[in-house]
């Protein structure tokens, strides 16, 4: 199973609010070749780490795709790119934010590797724990072996996160 988290907090100049860009975003992406097999609802969830901006739509995906996870990363970063990202600051607010969480369970990073997987900081994150147990409630983290439902019991306290959908 291949996973991708999915988040957007400001509005975009083609499909206007989060929840229609995230949505146009799945269709960029089939476009590219990575075809949606499951989507999870949509939720809206506070900055992480707290700021003055705007709260995050976030969702996740699994998809099918033949592109191997540097190919795919290098699909993301595109399908940001015409959306209107532009890399400039670390947790800066987004009109899109595609990330690979988890390719077939694979571990890979470091080395110079330009793909970390599992994705280094999604079992610290409610806003892509609660949406991926929404696609795949079996799953479990491919290095340490935890089911979602125990990282999600591990969270720290704090995070600020409803389901809109």
């Amino acid at each position: 199973m291949i996973l991708l988290g999915l988040g957007a907090n400001l509005p975009s100049a083609m499909y206007g609010p989060p929840p229609a860009t995230l949505a146009g975003a799945i269709d960029a992406l089939a476009a590219e070749g990575v075809a949606l097999d499951r989507r999870s609802p949509w939720y809206r969830s506070a900055p992480l780490p707290a700021a003055d901006q705007p709260w995050f739509v976030n969702g996740v995906i699994a998809v099918t795709t033949r592109l191997a996870p540097a190919e795919l990363l290098a699909v993301l970063h595109l399908t940001e790119q015409r959306f209107g990202r532009h890399r400039r600051d670390r947790n800066e607010p987004r009109v899109l934010d595609l990330d690979l969480l988890d390719y077939h369970g694979r571990v890979e990073g470091g080395g110079g590797s330009p793909v970390a997987l599992p994705h280094p900081r999604l079992h610290e994150r409610a806003f892509v724990l609660l949406p991926l147990r929404d696609v795949a409630p079996d799953w479990h983290h491919p290095i340490t072996g935890q089911s979602v439902d125990a990282l999600i019991a591990a969270l720290p306290p704090g995070q600020q996160i409803e389901r809109i959908e």
